[in-house]
């Protein structure tokens, strides 16, 4: 059995504000632009695709997981300085999730997670719908399995 999904970028207006701010206020907000040396290597949270080499992206860190539960958690991101929020199709996994070993994390209504698995991101429709089989899942979170960084939610279609 099938189970259709929708992967969910973050909202790029989220970060607007922060795009805007100088150097000293960015080191404030303990954010700051880097110029992209390696492809892959710096995935946006926005867009879901790998920046290109001598891009720039802001690294920040990111509260991901706002929720009133043990597991309310952030971490590093990267958002690319030019990024359009990524619109993805049910069932359809971005080019930037398949190339990575990911982490997936299963959580019920309450937030708390009862599915865990690591896979490699070619593996990702068939973890996705093995969790969701499971009636209790109400969201899955993708990370990037080795730095254990957030990338995107994953929801019942």
């Amino acid at each position: 059995m099938t189970i259709n999904f929708q992967i969910k970028a973050l909202p790029s207006e989220e970060f607007a504000e922060l795009k805007g701010k100088n150097e000293q206020e960015l080191v404030s907000a303990h954010a700051k632009w880097l110029t992209v040396d390696a492809e892959p290597g710096f995935p946006c949270r926005v867009s879901l695709m790998d920046a290109k080499i001598g891009e720039r992206v802001l690294l920040l860190s990111y509260l991901y997981h706002n929720v009133k539960s043990a597991y309310k958690a952030s971490g590093p991101i990267f958002i690319r300085e030019h990024a359009i929020e990524g619109i993805w199709q049910v069932n359809e996994i971005p080019k930037m999730l398949r190339h990575r070993l990911q982490s997936i994390r299963a959580y019920d209504a309450e937030n708390i997670m009862i599915g865990a698995e690591t896979i490699h991101g070619e593996q990702l429709e068939t973890a996705i719908n093995n969790q969701f089989k499971n009636r209790d899942i109400d969201y899955i979170h993708i990370h990037n399995a080795n730095p254990g960084c957030f990338n995107c939610s994953v929801h019942r279609a």
